[in-house]
């Protein structure tokens, strides 16, 4: 093994966000396990990943023996669980206590920066539970990296304008004039294995946030009117309206509606400055070419990604 070769394990690399961590670490080279539930019914997904010569492991992250036994094989651990197995890291951070020599731990997170954002209560009681994943990991001394990769470009692309509708009415929320991060999934995966094998950015949070994929509502709709030949009905929902649906729709669809108002009407994403603990990733890889919200949406007209869920799959 190379130099600058690490041995990562990924926990929930068969979901939204994971498969594009797998996907990154084998094409930088790395040696890559993915660890995945006996009985997950993603079998080409983990086939393809064979093929492209990843390790599938098997396992539940409640066997203790099976994770210690993997994670001795492992420098680098990177988890994509999604909400409802968040604190399932926890068990995660137990096991890598006892066998001391992972290098790096990247948790769940790969959203807003946790830490910084004030949100609506829905929102807020999920960013608790990563909140504890985050402590427990610093309070047992292993070396990690938290990452804030804001919002995953052409999921919210497909949501927010929803090409795969051909409606002429796009829902605005808010004024639609608050600015979010919008970046491509594909380099949110290999930003993410990049940070994960860099020193300089050991026990800090690392926050995507390229100029180029800072953008409006309503300027991302513009674009997409200028690139399409269309011209859109905007209709806006208003806050009050945003807030009402997080007090009223139960658990747990008052979540997304949460981050949309976080996201699309604070601009939680953009509304701070980083601060000395805190590093925004194109400082530290000032080289590397990133898609623009321009370039994404010029692959939405020539072969859009389907509509998925990132979040609560």
């Amino acid at each position: 093994m190379e130099k600058n070769e690490s041995k990562i394990l990924i926990f929930g690399g068969t979901g939204y966000v994971g498969s594009y961590m797998v996907k990154a670490s084998l094409k930088l080279g790395h040696p890559t396990y993915v660890f995945s539930r006996p009985n997950s019914n993603k079998i080409e997904v983990l086939n393809e990943f064979q093929s492209m010569g990843a390790i599938i492991v098997k396992g539940r992250v409640d066997e203790h023996d099976k994770l210690v036994s993997v994670l001795r094989e492992v420098d680098v651990v990177i988890s994509t669980l999604p909400y409802p197995l968040v604190l399932d890291q926890l068990k995660i951070i137990e096991a890598m206590k006892i066998v001391g020599n992972i290098k790096r731990f990247l948790p769940s997170d790969f959203g807003v920066e946790e830490d910084r954002v004030t949100v609506l209560p829905p929102f807020e009681a999920v960013l608790e539970k990563k909140k504890k994943v985050s402590r427990a990991t610093e309070e047992a001394n292993i070396p990690y990296t938290f990452v804030s990769a804001n919002c995953f470009g052409a999921y919210f692309v497909n949501y927010l304008l929803r090409p795969y509708e051909q409606n002429e009415k796009i829902t605005v929320y808010g004024s639609g004039e608050a600015k979010s991060v919008l970046n491509y999934e594909e380099d949110v995966g290999i930003l993410t294995i990049k940070v994960a094998t860099d020193p300089r950015t050991c026990n800090r949070v690392v926050i995507y946030r390229p100029r180029a994929n800072i953008i409006s509502q309503l300027e991302l709709i513009s674009l997409w009117e200028k690139k399409t030949g269309r011209s859109f009905n905007k209709v806006h929902v208003p806050e009050e309206e945003i807030v009402a649906l997080s007090q009223t729709l139960p658990h747990p669809e008052n979540i997304p509606i949460s981050i949309l108002h976080s996201v699309f009407v604070k601009g939680v994403t953009t509304n701070f400055n980083l601060d000395d603990h805190e590093v925004d990733a194109s400082a530290l890889y000032p080289d590397l070419k990133l898609t623009t919200i321009d370039e994404l949406l010029d692959i939405f007209l020539c072969s859009p990604p389907a509509p998925a869920s990132a979040a609560f799959e």
